[in-house]
């Protein structure tokens, strides 16, 4: 390679590496950081004079190595005091059906934390009377999947 396409490849490890940190900056969320090592690692190895084959090898193993081993750490201590949201803290939680709980029927209806919310049944072929307890299994637009609870 000439003197001119080494320092050429330089420059666009180098742009590349400010580039991902400013997406980092910017949205705030862990989402090119580990893809700047692997450009930080390519530049070195640019200034090094290696060949831009190894170059690019290493770019994607480091990225792929920062991926693999810190992601789950991050994930685990970056949001942990992140609060739940008013429908992800329902996900899970035990109702009292006040409606009968009908899919065919298109009929059902709880009050979760003093707000209507409609029901639907997991299985088709389920009915829940009131005064039934079930649990919520998922939320599907503004309604609540849920299956009748059975303690554990």
């Amino acid at each position: 390679m000439t003197m001119i396409q080494e320092n050429h490849m330089t420059v666009v490890w180098l742009i590349l590496l400010i580039l991902l940190l400013l997406v980092e900056i910017i949205t705030v969320g862990l989402t090119s950081i580990w893809a700047a090592g692997g450009a930080l690692i390519a530049l070195l190895l640019s200034l090094l004079n290696v060949s831009l084959v190894w170059q690019v090898v290493a770019f994607f193993i480091v990225t792929f190595v920062l991926l693999w081993f810190t992601r789950p750490f991050a994930v685990k201590f970056i949001n942990s005091q992140r609060e739940k949201t008013n429908y992800e803290g329902i996900i899970g939680k035990t109702i009292r059906i006040v409606e009968k709980v009908d899919n065919l029927h298109q009929t059902g209806m709880a009050v979760v934390n003093g707000q209507e919310w409609t029901v639907r049944a997991e299985k088709d072929d389920e009915i829940l009377e009131p005064d039934t307890l079930v649990k919520v299994v998922t939320i599907s637009g503004v309604k609540l999947i849920v299956k009748k609870y059975e303690e554990e």
